[in-house]
């Protein structure tokens, strides 16, 4: 089956360099502070942050998923970008592979968009709804969101 392929942009009042700082670099810490119900913990495994990573994210009692880990494929700090793959647990029953490429864009008005581009490719014989990967999407864009209600209530962090 071919991939299904993603994509969404997110617009932030946040500057590009304090989204991307908050949201990928200081994101294992960051998570679990904002989203505690949904994801309790992130751990690196393996690696120094860097491409090559290996990060376990736990996630909250009554989530569909108890874990997953990613690896980190791509991590430009200086052109904001971050790309990652799941490679154990989660959706993975459904889908061979699960991969996340980021890129965060400043605004002229000082703000940022986070682009995401997803991308899943199912396993032949697995049937995915429109209404899960929408479902991922709004996820998606609320772990987005709650980083960014976090750095307005907290300006002095970044």
């Amino acid at each position: 089956m071919a991939a299904i392929i993603y994509d969404m942009e997110i617009p932030s009042s946040i500057p590009a360099d304090k989204m991307f700082k908050a949201f990928v670099l200081d994101g294992d810490t960051i998570l679990p502070k904002v989203l505690p119900h949904a994801i309790t913990s992130v751990q690196t495994l393996e690696g120094d942050g860097g491409v090559g990573t290996i990060k376990l994210t736990t996630f909250g009692e009554g989530s569909v998923h108890k874990s997953v880990k990613h690896r980190v494929d791509g991590l430009d700090k200086e052109n904001f970008t971050y790309s990652y793959t799941i490679i154990e647990g989660g959706a993975l029953d459904v889908f061979e592979t699960i991969s996340y490429h980021i890129k965060i864009v400043a605004t002229p008005d000082g703000g940022s968009i986070c682009k995401n581009r997803s991308i899943y490719k199912p396993k032949c014989d697995a049937q995915v709804s429109e209404e899960e990967i929408k479902a991922g999407k709004e996820r998606a864009s609320g772990i987005f969101k709650k980083v960014e209600a976090y750095l307005l209530a907290n300006p002095d962090t970044y």
